[in-house]
């Protein structure tokens, strides 16, 4: 019950929505079981036939009876209506009585079913932007340990499992139950002891649907998680086609899918077995139990050993009929009650995730760059595994810092801390005289420009992605962004200039032409600081130079920090940093380090050896 109300917080303000559904429904409830009670006057009428027409005196002369005796109420008008108009004056009242009373009973329904369409999907909004907002403020870490197929699949299909099973809960919970106490009194007032004989069969039948789906949820839960694997399997297929292709391995990734598609298929198969048990079950016992109530009712009425009278019972069957559709209602729902917190437990805990990386209650934003960054005695590490010890270096302003070193070395790492990014074990790291983690990290992550190695870019226009996170950019400024990037040619060669869609991450352009697009972006963004992750190396030798010269159009006036593969690229930065397993071994200019015959000196070595 406690994921249930949980679930149900994000329907808020549900006021707004049950206290409307709460009126329709009861009266829609009325209604529809006026209806049915007024099949006994109908029929009582047609019954009466001529041999009533003249019993005016005898029906005024009826007391009425008691305010709660519904059915009796009933006759007592019926005969009156007969005594006072005739059969055929009754009948045309009863009629009209029926069709109004069926008019109102739609009508309150349909709005019943309006109100709670708007409850679901006011439910399915909250929810959806609540577990989407927490995975966008998650800490990058957490990507790197879950499949994104999962992800997707919480958010995507389990979301809209939730929002059914907490809207049909809630129809369950309050519209069913009403409708068979409403049923049930009328049951009553006509006759109970016929009432009391025909409940015998409810709690065997409670027992057997009970049983039916007792291993849903754990089903449901098996279910959510294989879809989601199978989700993943299908966004990597995506991704990787390329090199699923030149490695021959279609046939493995079908055998992959489809085992978990299989096994995905079979679970589901096993859920609506169960599911599906549930309802004829249900229907079944009610049939033996309108069939006990006619044999009983009927040997009842036949030897006059009740007052129920032939029109009376035959309404009471047909009230009895109607009580078994709000209570296969009910068990129909406790499958979908299973499904739905099952796969809102999923979600919940997607939404209690806590991000590692958050801004202290004391933190300030700073809008100013005026020294430097200083690392201070910085050590970091993935669970026992040392990436960085002890680093102290600092960045001046304007200066051109580079990080070189093998692979492995915590190149990236380091500097994936500046933006914060992900936290250090030990030691600080400043901007001016700030330690960054008294800074808000929105405010610190607009004073950089990142420039990756894989250009990130987005199912959209060439203008779109340059623009990316500045809704204020015009198209002039984009323009200018382009032409420092040394973009703006090809871009006005494509076949409709900005507003060419570039594809699903920028397949429809080049590995250079993409790089450059990056580059405008972190250009039109003009941060005073430049991260730069070896953002030349998937080159070739010719985009490699428009690139590079696109980044040193980018770097003037500017704060960098650069994370070099091709060493040539950097041998013009202010100061080279040389690390090796988390540890700095070298600093210096190129010529500095050139002459120093260490490490640096040896990585150049190689790579002329390799270009020779």
């Amino acid at each position: 019950m406690k994921t249930y109300f949980r679930l149900l917080s994000f329907a808020k303000p549900i006021e707004k929505f049950a206290i409307p559904y709460i009126i329709f429904t009861v009266f829609s409830v009325i209604f529809s079981t006026l209806n049915l009670a007024l099949l006994a006057p109908l029929l009582q009428t047609l019954f009466s036939g001529k041999q009533n027409a003249a019993c005016t005196t005898a029906a005024v002369a009826t007391p009425k009876p008691a305010l709660f005796d519904i059915m009796g109420t009933f006759n007592y008008y019926v005969k009156y209506m007969i005594g006072n108009y005739g059969a055929w004056g009754a009948l045309e009242f009863i009629c009209g009585a029926i069709v109004i009373s069926a008019l109102f009973a739609n009508l309150f329904r349909y709005l019943s079913q309006r109100t709670m369409e708007n409850l679901r999907v006011h439910t399915l909004l909250n929810f959806r932007r609540a577990v989407f907002n927490n995975v966008m403020d998650l800490h990058l870490g957490y990507f790197s340990n879950e499949r994104k197929g999962d992800i997707i699949s919480k958010i995507a299909s389990d979301v809209q499992v939730v929002q059914f099973s907490v809207t049909a809960t809630l129809q369950v919970v309050f519209k069913e139950p009403l409708t068979l106490i409403v049923f049930m009194a009328m049951l009553f007032n006509m006759s109970a002891e016929l009432t009391l004989y025909s409940l015998l069969v409810i709690p065997i039948s409670a027992f057997v649907i009970s049983l039916i789906v007792k291993r849903l949820k754990a089903q449901a839960i098996a279910s959510q998680q294989t879809y989601g694997t199978m989700i993943s399997y299908l966004d990597e297929a995506l991704s990787g086609i390329k090199i699923i292709k030149a490695f021959n391995a279609v046939d493995f990734i079908k055998k992959r899918f489809n085992n978990e598609n299989v096994k995905y298929s079979n679970i589901t198969k096993s859920m609506a077995r169960r599911q599906q048990l549930a309802s004829p079950t249900s229907e079944f016992f009610g049939i033996v139990m309108v069939a006990g109530i006619v044999l009983f009712g009927g040997y009842m009425v036949l030897n006059n050993t009740s007052p129920l009278t032939a029109p009376v019972f035959i309404t009471y069957i047909a009230l009895f009929s109607q009580v078994m559709r709000p209570a296969k209602a009910i068990s129909d729902s406790f499958s979908n009650i299973h499904s739905g917190i099952a796969a809102g437990e999923r979600v919940l805990a997607l939404i209690d995730e806590k991000p590692l990386i958050k801004d202290e209650p004391d933190a300030t934003a700073i809008t100013e760059f005026n020294e430097g960054i200083h690392f201070k005695d910085v050590s970091f590490a993935y669970g026992e595994r040392t990436v960085l010890s002890h680093i102290n270096l600092t960045v001046p302003k304007g200066k051109t810092i580079a990080l070189v070193g093998p692979s492995g070395g915590g190149k990236s790492t380091l500097m994936d801390l500046i933006p914060r990014f992900m936290d250090p074990q030990s030691g600080a790291i400043f901007v001016d005289d700030k330690d960054i983690k008294h800074v808000t990290a929105g405010s610190l992550r607009a004073l950089m420009g990142v420039v990756n190695q894989e250009s990130v870019l987005f199912n959209d226009s060439i203008y779109n992605n340059i623009a990316f996170g500045k809704e204020s950019a015009t198209p002039a400024e984009v323009e200018a962004a382009a032409r420092i990037a040394n973009a703006h040619n090809f871009i006005e060669e494509t076949e409709q200039g900005y507003q060419t869609n570039i594809g699903d991450r920028g397949t429809k352009l080049s590995g250079g032409q993409r790089q450059r697009i990056c580059i405008a972006r972190a250009v039109l963004s003009n941060p005073p600081i430049m991260l730069l992750d070896e953002a030349t190396s998937a080159l070739d030798t010719e985009s490699e130079k428009l690139v590079q010269d696109a980044l040193n159009n980018l770097m003037k006036n500017r704060t960098s920090l650069i994370i070099a593969h091709r060493l040539s690229t950097i041998q013009n930065a202010d100061t080279i940093v040389v690390l090796e397993n988390g540890k700095i071994v070298e600093q210096g200019n190129h010529q500095e380090l050139i002459n120093h015959n260490g490490l640096y000196r040896k990585l150049i070595d190689m790579q002329t050896f390799s270009a020779d």
